[in-house]
């Protein structure tokens, strides 16, 4: 369903994973996906082609160019997150939006990302207000000094998902980030996940999936994209 594509990103090039409907791409509602801090696997290429059968076209762009890290490795995860660049990291996300928007023909897009990948939505949806008019943090971290997102930019709808057993992004967190946004007016809600775990949705992690919670974020998410994006 699915296929490696590159595209521009401000002056050169970057690459990424595209899944599109059966019918085609044009006139499709258009998500990023967003990586979790291990690269992009195969479990964030499925989620993409979920998305093309939900009737999406979906592109997660491949934020490390190349770099994928076992699932057994987290220190190295670590690692490879940290030394993310922000500044290339913000040309690739928005070469990635101006690509589907081409390939969609629409005007605005909805960004879903996991753990790394869901604070980068949230950076992305501050940095491209003009485009992104959905945006899903799941269980999502900011760790870099450099990428505080200036939440003043926010248009886009919000749709925060938090893991009560989480200890990266804290259900506290979640509540003051949701506090934090209502009081700029912005529309916001988060959903609390009681006994679930950080990551809780990547499948390829037994240790941390949760079935009955990662098809309630899923159902959630799919609704909230048809609500706001059409």
């Amino acid at each position: 369903m699915g296929e490696t594509i590159e595209f521009a990103s401000n002056g050169g090039t970057a690459g990424g994973y595209l899944a599109a409907p059966e019918g085609g791409a044009s006139g499709t509602p258009g998500v990023i996906v967003l990586q979790e801090w291990w690269g992009l696997l195969p479990q964030i290429t499925r989620t993409c082609d979920r998305f093309a059968a939900a009737g999406f076209t979906a592109l997660a762009p491949d934020l490390y160019h190349g770099t994928k890290v076992p699932l057994t490795e987290p220190d190295e995860a670590a690692k490879q997150m940290m030394a993310l660049r922000m500044d290339e990291a913000a040309k690739d996300l928005s070469g990635a939006v101006d690509t589907l928007l081409a390939r969609t023909g629409r005007a605005a897009v909805g960004v879903v990302g996991f753990c790394m990948g869901g604070g980068l939505a949230l950076v992305l949806a501050t940095q491209r207000p003009d485009a992104v008019a959905a945006v899903v943090p799941a269980y999502g971290l900011i760790p870099w000094q450099d990428a505080t997102p200036d939440y003043t930019k926010l248009t886009a709808a919000v749709l925060g998902h938090a893991a009560g057993k989480d200890t990266f992004f804290t259900p506290e967190a979640a509540r003051e980030l949701e506090a934090h946004l209502r009081e700029l007016g912005k529309d916001v809600t988060f959903h609390h996940y009681e006994g679930a775990d950080h990551a809780f949705f990547n499948e390829d992690r037994p240790e941390v999936y949760d079935e009955q919670a990662a098809a309630l974020l899923w159902q959630r998410t799919v609704d909230f994209f048809r609500q706001h994006l059409g």
